[in-house]
């Protein structure tokens, strides 16, 4: 079966070429699944603990700073909060940029591709509606931003 689908596929001949595509096939799997996501999954989770631990450090020593560390401390947390409200506005403007971009490419490559009857062009309208969703929450629905 396996050697029947490679030379389907890739017009393999011999079953040494099939038997080395599989084994590659779960090689490649076992380091993907078994060694690397999980190595960077720790990584990540490390960098974020690191990160909470920097920042906790940073909002003690600002707290017990002699003169307005409390002040201080909660104006720092604010301005934090507020960087990160505009960074995920702003990733949620990219996104809808970018899907209403795929959907005009969409629908031009497919009309193109596939002259006739069948509109599947329309297909590309649909990451289109999600971008103009993205960029309709971000302009009307979202709160307004402190500046």
């Amino acid at each position: 079966m396996t050697h029947l689908v490679l030379q389907f596929l890739f017009g393999a001949e011999d079953v040494v070429m099939a038997n080395g595509f599989w084994l590659f096939l779960s090689i490649g799997a076992i380091a993907l699944f078994g060694i690397f996501l999980p190595i960077t999954t720790w990584i990540d989770s490390r960098r974020k603990e690191r990160e909470a631990f920097y920042k906790a450090e940073t909002f003690r020593r600002v707290a017990e700073a002699p003169s307005s560390g409390g002040t201080s401390a909660v104006e720092l947390l604010r301005e934090q909060e507020r960087i990160k409200a505009i960074k995920a506005r702003e990733g949620i403007k990219i996104a809808g940029l970018v899907n209403v971009g795929v959907g005009f490419a969409l629908v031009i490559f497919l009309r193109q591709l596939i002259p006739g009857n069948p509109p599947v062009y329309l297909c590309g309208l649909i990451p289109g509606a999600i971008g103009i969703a993205f960029l309709l929450y971000v302009y009307v629905l979202a709160a307004p931003m402190d500046k």
